[in-house]
């Protein structure tokens, strides 16, 4: 891709994003074509919260690259759920568009923010499926075969999350979600319907943040 023309904030913006997580020049110009049709787009849908549009590099795009070191070497068939403006799902695709041996998906109920999905992934030419179809629909299900990361962004509590994400796992599944403060609470909650194994990890970018590593996911059977 051609290098783009950025303002002196966001190259300070572009540098500081480099220098904690070394993408390499051509990720860097797709983000920041990313976030040219983020600006775009939200003039017509609410894709992000307004008091972030000038945070797009920390906020977001940060936010979401730190679930990288999170997810396994091996994984080769990652699925984003709820991902509305494409967090972290699209910026995961970036990553991964030279490994072409690993598959994205992002699941996007909202026909509008799919498209705007679509159209962001077509102009920075990365590969990356797109369902417009909601998570709990057995039909979506059935599309996800083989699914070994899980990844969600302030999407639902825990307890609900997982519920969603159930049918998607297998014994080697690992689910990688970005979580809030109150992530302890959401733990304890899930645990009285939930058999899992956590590990909990600080956000780079929220000192209240936490991402949470689950494995072995499965419901608890009635007694």
């Amino acid at each position: 891709m051609d290098d783009h023309q950025v303002s002196g904030r966001e190259n300070s913006e572009v540098d500081e994003f480099k220098r904690v997580f070394g993408w390499e020049k051509e990720k860097i110009n797709r983000l920041i074509e990313y976030r040219k049709s983020i600006i775009q787009w939200q003039k017509a849908i609410n894709l992000i919260s307004k008091s972030t549009i000038d945070k797009i590099w920390d906020r977001h795009f940060a936010d979401s690259a730190q679930l990288i070191d999170h997810i396994p070497g091996t994984a080769r068939n990652i699925v984003d759920i709820g991902s509305g403006a494409g967090f972290p799902g699209l910026v995961l695709a970036i990553y991964y568009t030279d490994a072409p041996a690993t598959r994205i998906t992002l699941v996007e109920s909202d026909g509008r923010k799919a498209a705007f999905l679509r159209e962001s992934a077509r102009r920075m030419e990365i590969p990356v499926d797109i369902l417009s179809t909601r998570i709990e629909s057995d039909a979506t299900v059935s599309r996800l075969v083989g699914v070994d990361t899980v990844t969600a962004r302030a999407f639902a509590p825990l307890n609900r999350l997982f519920s969603l994400a159930a049918p998607l796992f297998t014994a080697e599944t690992v689910g990688v979600f970005l979580k809030g403060e109150s992530v302890d609470r959401e733990i304890e909650d899930a645990l009285a319907a939930w058999s899992f194994d956590v590990d909990l990890h600080p956000s780079v970018t929220d000192s209240s943040g936490r991402i949470a590593v689950i494995r072995r996911l499965k419901p608890k059977t009635e007694a």
